[in-house]
């Protein structure tokens, strides 16, 4: 079946004319959504768009993934096409005008099969929005595919997208990945554009990429990456392609790890231990040394970071006479966040970076840093949240993924590797991150565990 390649592999045979980018498309379209991953299924734009890229021929200069559909995550506004933002609020929405990731995966030659699923504004580390049924893991179908690029996951994980871009502002790919037993990959802050609307003053937030192998993930990297025109700030350009990365051999590498948990003081499930411990024993087979280290970054710094996450909840426009569509948490979020004062705002993102500076200072001697991705298995649907008591609902998200924002904090790449599954089949995620702008050398690094510990011939049931 088209959908058992990898996304270069079905790459491979639209470059050979094996396949044409509407056959996929069609294959792609008649596979049944049993995981909510889709909040608006745009089927006929991507046949039309499949049909262009035919009529039009592959053009010289075509990367890897021409031809190759894809979905857009419903927080990226899309001409014509209603986006939600997850949001009963904007259940009618329909933008005149795609923001820069959408025009960037158009220009790729990505047809999009449609908006993935994402809850409100993209702030539960779950997929519930009010607007479409949650998005669940493939693995068990009654547990979260995490959040908030839960919709995305699920269509990779469960064979309706061979790939997928999703966003990040405190673990919503790395989250999902694991969830799902995906690749994700969180780039450093400025790797990809926010252009044009810079919607993220606090620089914890960027798109990324999600696929079912390393590569995969880089290739799709390699489409999104890039600075525009009028970027507050970006990343150094890499020294070739990301995926080219891949194929590099990492070299004898320094490998901090630590396990406590960063954002909350919760217990660590046994699977995420085994997991970190068994990722801990794969890198020093592989020549690696790896060493326990302090926690780089204080407990007292998660202040400064909700401060900075109530705010951006409150950012988030509601159409008038709409408020009351709002979930209750998004309302509990943004009355904290309309709450604090312009200095008090500024106050918490001059600690927060402050204490980045920190981590990255007694970071600097390693070249990669390992945690766990998540402090348990993927949650069951609705047990993390909780509308009458929105406060209890955000601590059992902290409790839940208590590592990943970590590296928001200090725009550190990172990246969720599914290299664990339960006893009864169940994903989890281990973690590495690695310097500012060295989205190669943890490519290069996952790559290498990849090929030592394989996991795309894992499928889940249904597949």
């Amino acid at each position: 079946m088209l959908h058992d390649l990898t996304a270069l592999e079905q790459g491979d045979a639209v470059r050979t004319g094996d396949v044409s980018p509407l056959e996929l498309v069609e294959h792609y379209a008649g596979r049944a959504d049993r995981v909510g991953a889709f909040i608006t299924p745009t089927h006929e734009q991507a046949r039309d768009h499949a049909r262009r890229l035919t009529e039009q021929g592959r053009p010289a200069d075509a990367g890897p993934l021409w031809g190759v559909p894809t979905g857009i995550k419903d927080l990226h506004p899309t001409a014509g096409v209603r986006t939600t933002f997850g949001s009963a609020a904007y259940d009618d929405h329909v933008p005149d005008a795609s923001d820069d990731l959408v025009l960037t995966v158009e220009a790729a030659g990505m047809p999009s099969l449609g908006k993935t699923s994402t809850p409100e504004f993209g702030s539960p580390c779950y997929t519930e929005p009010d607007v479409a049924p949650p998005a669940v893991t493939p693995w068990d179908p009654t547990r979260t595919a995490g959040g908030s690029s839960g919709g995305a996951a699920a269509a990779v994980a469960a064979g309706l997208l061979p790939v997928a871009p999703g966003s990040d502002g405190g673990g919503s790919i790395r989250t999902p990945a694991s969830c799902c037993g995906l690749v994700g990959l969180k780039p450093t802050r400025g790797r990809i554009s926010g252009a044009p609307n810079y919607g993220d003053p606090t620089g914890l937030a960027t798109p990324g990429t999600l696929g079912r192998t390393v590569r995969d993930t880089a290739a799709l990297l390699d489409v999104l990456a890039g600075r525009r025109v009028g970027d507050p700030y970006w990343a150094p350009a890499p020294s070739g392609s990301f995926l080219d990365a891949c194929d590099r051999e990492p070299g004898r590498l320094r490998v901090a790890r630590f396990i406590t948990p960063v954002i909350a003081e919760t217990d660590v499930h046994a699977a995420s231990v085994a997991a970190w411990e068994g990722a801990s024993r794969l890198l020093a087979s592989l020549g690696h040394d790896v060493e326990d280290v302090p926690v780089p970054i204080p407990l007292e710094a998660t202040a400064a970071f909700e401060t900075c996450w109530s705010v951006l909840t409150a950012l988030s426009p509601v159409p008038p006479g709409r408020e009351d569509r709002l979930r209750p948490l998004t309302r509990w979020l943004a009355g904290l966040g309309r709450a604090v004062s312009g200095p008090e705002f500024a106050l918490a993102i001059g600690r927060m970076r402050r204490h980045a500076a920190a981590a990255l200072a007694a970071l600097a001697p390693y070249d990669v840093v390992l945690t766990p991705t998540l402090a348990r298995p993927p949650a069951l649907v609705g047990e993390l949240r909780d509308d009458a008591d929105p406060a209890r609902d955000f601590a059992r998200q902290k409790e839940f993924t208590p590592w990943t924002s970590a590296w928001n904090v200090t725009g550190m790449p990172a990246v969720s590797l599914p290299l664990h599954w339960t006893d009864d089949g169940l994903p989890i995620g281990v973690m590495l991150a690695a310097r500012p702008a060295e989205e190669e050398l943890l490519l290069a690094v996952a790559a290498q565990v990849e090929a030592a510990a394989p996991w795309v011939d894992r499928r889940p049931p249904g597949w």
